[in-house]
Protein backbone atom coordinates (compact mmCIF):
# COMPACT_ATOMS: atom_id res chain seq x y z
CA UNK A 1 0.00 0.00 0.00
CA UNK A 2 2.77 2.47 0.37
CA UNK A 3 4.68 1.84 -2.32
CA UNK A 4 1.06 2.59 -4.38
CA UNK A 5 0.44 5.69 -2.85
CA UNK A 6 4.28 6.81 -3.17
CA UNK A 7 3.42 6.53 -7.24
CA UNK A 8 0.74 8.41 -6.87
CA UNK A 9 2.48 11.72 -6.89
CA UNK A 10 4.40 10.68 -9.58
CA UNK A 11 1.53 9.67 -12.07
CA UNK A 12 -0.07 13.12 -11.13
CA UNK A 13 2.86 14.90 -11.67
CA UNK A 14 3.17 13.30 -15.20
CA UNK A 15 -0.58 13.98 -16.26
CA UNK A 16 -0.10 18.00 -14.98
CA UNK A 17 2.99 18.31 -16.99
CA UNK A 18 0.85 16.61 -20.34
CA UNK A 19 -1.93 18.33 -19.77
CA UNK A 20 0.62 21.86 -19.50
CA UNK A 21 1.92 20.42 -23.01
CA UNK A 22 -1.09 20.36 -24.81
CA UNK A 23 -2.59 23.52 -23.61
CA UNK A 24 0.64 25.12 -24.53
CA UNK A 25 0.71 23.75 -28.03
CA UNK A 26 -2.87 24.66 -28.62
CA UNK A 27 -2.04 27.97 -27.53
CA UNK A 28 1.17 28.25 -30.46
CA UNK A 29 -0.73 26.83 -32.82
CA UNK A 30 -3.83 28.76 -33.29
CA UNK A 31 -1.88 32.10 -34.58
CA UNK A 32 0.75 29.86 -36.44
CA UNK A 33 -2.40 28.46 -38.66
CA UNK A 34 -3.75 31.96 -39.41
CA UNK A 35 -0.01 33.28 -40.33
CA UNK A 36 0.75 30.45 -43.00
CA UNK A 37 -2.76 31.07 -44.69
CA UNK A 38 -3.66 29.87 -47.41
CA UNK A 39 -2.68 26.04 -46.43
CA UNK A 40 -4.55 25.02 -49.58
CA UNK A 41 -6.27 26.69 -52.41
CA UNK A 42 -8.59 29.25 -52.05
CA UNK A 43 -11.94 29.84 -54.38
CA UNK A 44 -13.06 32.91 -55.59
CA UNK A 45 -16.75 32.95 -56.51
CA UNK A 46 -18.15 34.84 -59.11
CA UNK A 47 -22.10 35.97 -59.89
CA UNK A 48 -21.84 36.61 -63.64
CA UNK A 49 -20.46 35.19 -66.40
CA UNK A 50 -16.73 35.06 -67.40
CA UNK A 51 -15.52 38.55 -69.08
CA UNK A 52 -17.59 41.36 -67.11
CA UNK A 53 -16.16 43.45 -65.49
CA UNK A 54 -16.80 41.29 -61.99
CA UNK A 55 -15.02 38.27 -63.76
CA UNK A 56 -11.79 40.51 -64.81
CA UNK A 57 -10.81 42.22 -61.64
CA UNK A 58 -11.28 38.51 -59.44
CA UNK A 59 -8.88 36.60 -62.24
CA UNK A 60 -6.43 39.96 -61.96
CA UNK A 61 -6.47 39.31 -58.38
CA UNK A 62 -6.22 35.67 -58.02
CA UNK A 63 -3.21 35.48 -60.71
CA UNK A 64 -1.54 38.47 -58.39
CA UNK A 65 -2.65 36.62 -55.22
CA UNK A 66 -1.27 33.30 -56.26
CA UNK A 67 2.04 34.75 -57.44
CA UNK A 68 2.23 36.82 -53.74
CA UNK A 69 1.56 33.72 -51.64
CA UNK A 70 2.62 30.58 -53.92
CA UNK A 71 -1.34 28.59 -53.32
CA UNK A 72 -3.84 28.93 -55.91
CA UNK A 73 -6.69 31.46 -56.05
CA UNK A 74 -9.28 30.00 -58.46
CA UNK A 75 -12.12 31.79 -59.82
CA UNK A 76 -15.29 30.06 -59.95
CA UNK A 77 -18.44 31.59 -61.83
CA UNK A 78 -21.94 31.04 -60.71
CA UNK A 79 -23.92 32.88 -62.84
CA UNK A 80 -27.80 34.01 -62.29
CA UNK A 81 -29.97 36.14 -60.91
CA UNK A 82 -27.42 39.18 -60.78
CA UNK A 83 -25.11 37.64 -58.82
CA UNK A 84 -27.95 36.51 -55.80
CA UNK A 85 -27.16 32.88 -56.41
CA UNK A 86 -23.43 33.09 -55.61
CA UNK A 87 -24.08 35.37 -52.80
CA UNK A 88 -26.24 33.23 -51.54
CA UNK A 89 -23.95 30.26 -52.28
CA UNK A 90 -20.39 31.98 -50.56
CA UNK A 91 -23.03 32.64 -47.38
CA UNK A 92 -23.98 29.26 -46.85
CA UNK A 93 -20.25 28.21 -47.12
CA UNK A 94 -17.54 27.32 -44.30
CA UNK A 95 -16.54 30.58 -42.58
CA UNK A 96 -12.65 29.16 -43.30
CA UNK A 97 -11.31 31.74 -45.70
CA UNK A 98 -11.35 29.24 -48.81
CA UNK A 99 -14.84 30.30 -49.91
CA UNK A 100 -14.71 34.12 -51.03
CA UNK A 101 -16.98 36.21 -53.08
CA UNK A 102 -16.11 39.21 -55.73
CA UNK A 103 -18.75 41.65 -54.95
CA UNK A 104 -19.73 44.30 -56.68
CA UNK A 105 -21.80 47.63 -56.44
CA UNK A 106 -24.70 45.77 -59.03
CA UNK A 107 -25.85 42.73 -56.94
CA UNK A 108 -25.14 42.81 -53.64
CA UNK A 109 -25.99 46.66 -52.54
CA UNK A 110 -29.22 46.84 -55.11
CA UNK A 111 -30.37 43.44 -54.76
CA UNK A 112 -31.81 43.76 -51.09
CA UNK A 113 -33.93 46.16 -51.90
CA UNK A 114 -34.65 45.16 -55.41
CA UNK A 115 -35.85 41.61 -54.54
CA UNK A 116 -36.98 42.65 -50.73
CA UNK A 117 -38.36 38.92 -49.03
CA UNK A 118 -36.92 36.93 -51.46
CA UNK A 119 -33.43 37.12 -50.26
CA UNK A 120 -32.18 33.96 -48.37
CA UNK A 121 -29.32 35.95 -47.11
CA UNK A 122 -28.43 39.40 -45.70
CA UNK A 123 -25.20 41.16 -47.32
CA UNK A 124 -24.30 43.33 -44.09
CA UNK A 125 -25.53 40.38 -41.36
CA UNK A 126 -24.46 37.31 -43.32
CA UNK A 127 -20.75 38.08 -44.84
CA UNK A 128 -17.62 39.89 -43.45
CA UNK A 129 -16.09 43.05 -45.93
CA UNK A 130 -12.54 41.99 -46.91
CA UNK A 131 -11.47 45.23 -48.78
CA UNK A 132 -12.03 46.77 -51.96
CA UNK A 133 -10.00 46.69 -54.75
CA UNK A 134 -10.92 48.93 -57.32
CA UNK A 135 -13.73 51.88 -58.52
CA UNK A 136 -14.99 52.03 -62.39
CA UNK A 137 -16.91 55.28 -63.49
CA UNK A 138 -19.74 55.17 -65.39
CA UNK A 139 -20.21 58.19 -68.07
CA UNK A 140 -23.58 59.89 -69.29
CA UNK A 141 -23.83 59.46 -73.07
CA UNK A 142 -25.46 60.73 -75.42
CA UNK A 143 -26.24 60.62 -79.76
CA UNK A 144 -26.16 63.51 -81.76
CA UNK A 145 -29.72 64.11 -81.84
CA UNK A 146 -29.74 65.36 -78.13
CA UNK A 147 -29.61 69.15 -78.14
CA UNK A 148 -27.31 69.34 -74.97
CA UNK A 149 -23.77 69.63 -74.33
CA UNK A 150 -23.65 69.77 -70.93
CA UNK A 151 -25.35 68.39 -68.12
CA UNK A 152 -27.32 71.94 -67.62
CA UNK A 153 -28.26 71.92 -70.95
CA UNK A 154 -29.46 68.07 -70.57
CA UNK A 155 -31.62 68.60 -67.61
CA UNK A 156 -32.90 71.65 -68.93
CA UNK A 157 -33.69 69.75 -72.33
CA UNK A 158 -35.34 66.85 -70.02
CA UNK A 159 -37.26 69.04 -67.76
CA UNK A 160 -38.99 70.70 -71.56
CA UNK A 161 -39.72 67.51 -72.70
CA UNK A 162 -41.19 64.80 -69.95
CA UNK A 163 -41.17 61.01 -70.49
CA UNK A 164 -39.77 61.60 -74.24
CA UNK A 165 -36.16 60.84 -73.65
CA UNK A 166 -35.45 57.61 -73.48
CA UNK A 167 -32.66 55.96 -71.08
CA UNK A 168 -31.01 52.67 -72.20
CA UNK A 169 -29.45 50.39 -69.46
CA UNK A 170 -27.80 47.40 -69.28
CA UNK A 171 -30.82 45.48 -67.62
CA UNK A 172 -33.49 45.93 -64.96
CA UNK A 173 -31.75 47.36 -61.33
CA UNK A 174 -28.30 47.13 -63.40
CA UNK A 175 -25.92 49.48 -61.83
CA UNK A 176 -26.23 51.51 -64.80
CA UNK A 177 -30.07 51.23 -64.30
CA UNK A 178 -29.37 52.66 -60.81
CA UNK A 179 -27.48 55.34 -62.39
CA UNK A 180 -29.76 57.13 -63.88
CA UNK A 181 -32.62 56.58 -61.66
CA UNK A 182 -30.68 58.78 -59.15
CA UNK A 183 -29.86 61.14 -61.67
CA UNK A 184 -33.72 60.83 -62.27
CA UNK A 185 -34.09 61.47 -58.72
CA UNK A 186 -31.86 63.55 -57.84
CA UNK A 187 -31.94 66.06 -61.44
CA UNK A 188 -36.01 66.14 -61.02
CA UNK A 189 -36.24 64.65 -64.85
CA UNK A 190 -38.61 62.14 -66.05
CA UNK A 191 -36.88 59.81 -68.26
CA UNK A 192 -38.07 56.30 -70.25
CA UNK A 193 -36.27 53.38 -69.00
CA UNK A 194 -35.24 51.18 -71.64
CA UNK A 195 -33.87 47.90 -70.77
CA UNK A 196 -31.26 45.65 -72.47
CA UNK A 197 -29.84 42.74 -71.97
CA UNK A 198 -25.88 43.93 -71.60
CA UNK A 199 -24.52 47.13 -72.20
CA UNK A 200 -23.50 46.29 -75.62
CA UNK A 201 -27.09 46.07 -77.35
CA UNK A 202 -27.57 49.02 -75.11
CA UNK A 203 -24.64 50.69 -77.00
CA UNK A 204 -25.96 49.77 -80.47
CA UNK A 205 -29.11 51.12 -80.33
CA UNK A 206 -27.57 54.85 -78.81
CA UNK A 207 -25.19 54.88 -81.66
CA UNK A 208 -28.03 54.27 -84.35
CA UNK A 209 -30.30 56.97 -82.64
CA UNK A 210 -33.16 54.29 -81.16
CA UNK A 211 -32.58 55.56 -77.71
CA UNK A 212 -31.07 59.00 -76.17
CA UNK A 213 -28.95 58.00 -73.50
CA UNK A 214 -26.93 55.52 -71.42
CA UNK A 215 -25.27 55.41 -68.24
CA UNK A 216 -21.96 53.62 -69.71
CA UNK A 217 -18.54 52.20 -68.73
CA UNK A 218 -15.54 54.69 -69.60
CA UNK A 219 -13.55 51.88 -71.75
CA UNK A 220 -16.93 50.71 -74.34
CA UNK A 221 -17.67 54.87 -74.41
CA UNK A 222 -14.23 56.06 -75.17
CA UNK A 223 -13.87 54.99 -78.95
CA UNK A 224 -17.32 56.68 -79.53
CA UNK A 225 -16.60 60.10 -77.99
CA UNK A 226 -13.25 60.62 -79.97
CA UNK A 227 -14.62 59.91 -83.12
CA UNK A 228 -17.60 61.79 -82.72
CA UNK A 229 -20.21 58.89 -82.47
CA UNK A 230 -21.40 59.55 -78.99
CA UNK A 231 -21.20 63.20 -77.02
CA UNK A 232 -19.83 62.70 -73.06
CA UNK A 233 -21.35 64.54 -70.97
CA UNK A 234 -19.62 63.92 -67.64
CA UNK A 235 -18.83 61.34 -65.14
CA UNK A 236 -20.52 59.94 -62.56
CA UNK A 237 -18.21 59.83 -59.87
CA UNK A 238 -17.49 62.29 -56.65
CA UNK A 239 -14.29 63.71 -58.77
CA UNK A 240 -13.05 63.73 -62.40
CA UNK A 241 -12.26 59.94 -63.41
CA UNK A 242 -8.27 59.52 -64.41
CA UNK A 243 -9.19 57.66 -67.92
CA UNK A 244 -11.67 60.86 -69.28
CA UNK A 245 -10.13 63.74 -66.93
CA UNK A 246 -11.27 66.41 -69.71
CA UNK A 247 -15.29 65.47 -67.80
CA UNK A 248 -16.73 66.98 -65.37
CA UNK A 249 -18.34 65.34 -62.54
CA UNK A 250 -22.29 65.45 -62.57
CA UNK A 251 -22.39 66.01 -59.12
CA UNK A 252 -20.54 69.46 -60.54
CA UNK A 253 -24.42 70.11 -61.69
CA UNK A 254 -26.57 67.91 -59.48
CA UNK A 255 -24.80 68.36 -55.95
CA UNK A 256 -24.52 65.30 -53.53
CA UNK A 257 -24.49 63.14 -57.09
CA UNK A 258 -22.36 60.25 -57.31
CA UNK A 259 -22.12 57.04 -58.08
CA UNK A 260 -19.75 54.21 -59.44
CA UNK A 261 -19.22 50.24 -59.97
CA UNK A 262 -16.72 49.31 -57.11
CA UNK A 263 -15.62 45.18 -56.67
CA UNK A 264 -14.35 44.17 -53.18
CA UNK A 265 -14.06 40.82 -51.54
CA UNK A 266 -16.14 38.97 -49.42
CA UNK A 267 -16.13 36.44 -47.14
CA UNK A 268 -18.62 34.65 -44.54
CA UNK A 269 -19.63 35.92 -42.00
CA UNK A 270 -17.65 33.90 -38.73
CA UNK A 271 -14.04 33.83 -40.99
CA UNK A 272 -11.33 34.30 -38.16
CA UNK A 273 -10.13 37.78 -37.88
CA UNK A 274 -6.87 36.97 -38.55
CA UNK A 275 -7.27 35.77 -41.98
CA UNK A 276 -9.42 39.06 -42.98
CA UNK A 277 -6.41 40.95 -41.97
CA UNK A 278 -4.52 38.58 -43.62
CA UNK A 279 -6.98 38.75 -47.08
CA UNK A 280 -6.71 42.50 -46.73
CA UNK A 281 -3.31 43.03 -46.69
CA UNK A 282 -2.75 41.27 -49.93
CA UNK A 283 -5.27 43.06 -51.60
CA UNK A 284 -3.70 46.49 -50.62
CA UNK A 285 -0.18 44.97 -51.74
CA UNK A 286 -1.78 43.78 -55.09
CA UNK A 287 -3.45 46.88 -56.08
CA UNK A 288 -0.15 48.59 -54.91
CA UNK A 289 1.71 46.81 -57.51
CA UNK A 290 2.47 49.01 -60.82
CA UNK A 291 1.33 45.92 -63.22
CA UNK A 292 -2.15 45.23 -62.22
CA UNK A 293 -2.89 49.32 -61.31
CA UNK A 294 -1.69 49.41 -65.10
CA UNK A 295 -4.05 46.15 -66.19
CA UNK A 296 -7.01 47.99 -64.11
CA UNK A 297 -6.28 52.07 -65.48
CA UNK A 298 -6.09 50.28 -68.78
CA UNK A 299 -10.19 49.43 -68.49
CA UNK A 300 -11.02 52.91 -66.79
CA UNK A 301 -10.95 51.38 -63.26
CA UNK A 302 -8.99 53.06 -60.19
CA UNK A 303 -7.18 50.82 -57.17
CA UNK A 304 -9.28 51.23 -54.47
CA UNK A 305 -7.41 50.31 -51.46
CA UNK A 306 -9.01 50.79 -48.03
CA UNK A 307 -9.52 48.32 -44.11
CA UNK A 308 -12.29 45.95 -44.12
CA UNK A 309 -14.10 48.52 -41.89
CA UNK A 310 -14.00 50.88 -44.67
CA UNK A 311 -15.61 48.02 -46.92
CA UNK A 312 -18.36 47.58 -44.56
CA UNK A 313 -18.69 51.53 -44.11
CA UNK A 314 -19.47 51.47 -47.85
CA UNK A 315 -21.40 48.48 -47.99
CA UNK A 316 -23.77 49.58 -45.21
CA UNK A 317 -24.17 52.92 -46.90
CA UNK A 318 -24.87 51.70 -50.84
CA UNK A 319 -27.12 49.27 -49.36
CA UNK A 320 -29.19 52.27 -47.67
CA UNK A 321 -28.70 54.49 -50.60
CA UNK A 322 -29.97 52.16 -53.27
CA UNK A 323 -33.37 51.10 -50.77
CA UNK A 324 -34.42 54.82 -51.24
CA UNK A 325 -33.38 54.67 -54.99
CA UNK A 326 -35.37 51.29 -55.68
CA UNK A 327 -38.56 52.72 -53.50
CA UNK A 328 -38.73 55.64 -55.29
CA UNK A 329 -38.94 54.28 -58.17
CA UNK A 330 -41.53 51.76 -57.57
CA UNK A 331 -38.65 49.17 -59.46
CA UNK A 332 -39.65 45.51 -59.25
CA UNK A 333 -37.45 42.15 -60.14
CA UNK A 334 -38.51 40.61 -63.80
Amino acid sequence: MQSVARNVPAVSAKRGFAALLILALSLVSAPCTAEVYPLRPVKIVVGYAPGGGNDIVARFLAKKFQEMTGQAFVVENKTGADSTIASNYVAKSSADGYTLLMTGMGGFTIAPALYAGQLQYDPIKDFVAVGTVARFAYVLATNSSVPARTVDEFVAYARANPGKISMASAGNGSAPHMAGELFKMMAGVDMLHVPYRGQGPAMTDLLTGQVHLLFATAPGTIDYVKTGKLRALAVTTAARAEVMPELPPIADFVPGYETSQWYGLCAPKAVPEAIVATLNKEINAAIADPALRQRLEALGGEPLPGSPGDFGKLIAEETEKWAKVVAAAGLKPE
